[in-house]
């Protein structure tokens, strides 16, 4: 599948089913083996679920755009920007969060998910923001050489539970 072949679009209500499965689908395939079944599990049923998508979209703060195949409009990965919710010392209402930028694997090295980290830069610069927030898991060593190369840099650490096990965020910026 080549980079004509995915587009995007703004979300709205009636996406919040294609977003919960995106990103349940999404997490489990980066994440399983690295965190504990019963845990992946019961952290995607919450953090992926239909009432999740449905409260971000009704948030004036929240923006998600959908990656589809052109042929068919399956979802294949979605951005989404919000107010940050990062433990910064120096964070203010001029900045925003990537909070979740999700692709399949068999789409990454194609330019979708450039194209949905563009998108995302773009908004965050005509809603007059002067920096582009994220948290990334310290092993993504992938992710993090997307966003390095995509200008951000080291901000801080975020410590996150999913299960009993504690986990790292590195917390990346990049100037608007």
């Amino acid at each position: 599948m080549e980079l004509d072949d995915i587009a995007l679009r703004s979300c709205t209500l009636k996406d919040t089913a294609a977003l919960a499965l995106v990103g349940a689908a999404t997490f489990l395939e980066a994440f399983a083996g690295t965190l504990d079944g019963e845990a992946i599990v019961a952290h995607c049923a919450k953090q992926h679920s239909v009432e999740t998508y449905t409260k971000y979209l009704s948030r004036p703060d929240c923006k998600i755009w959908l990656a589809e195949t052109r042929e068919g409009a399956a979802p294949v990965g979605y951005a989404m920007l919000t107010q940050p919710d990062l433990p910064l010392p120096d964070l203010s209402s001029d900045d925003i969060e990537l909070k979740r930028i999700y692709l399949f694997s068999r789409f990454h090295g194609k330019g979708a998910g450039q194209m949905l980290l563009d998108q995302s830069v773009t908004a965050a610069a005509e809603m007059n923001k002067r920096r582009l927030l994220l948290g990334v898991y310290r092993g993504n060593l992938r992710g993090l050489a997307f966003y390095r190369k995509n200008g951000f840099v080291d901000a801080g650490i975020r410590t996150f539970m999913i299960g009993h096990r504690q986990y790292d965020d590195l917390i990346l910026s990049r100037p608007l």
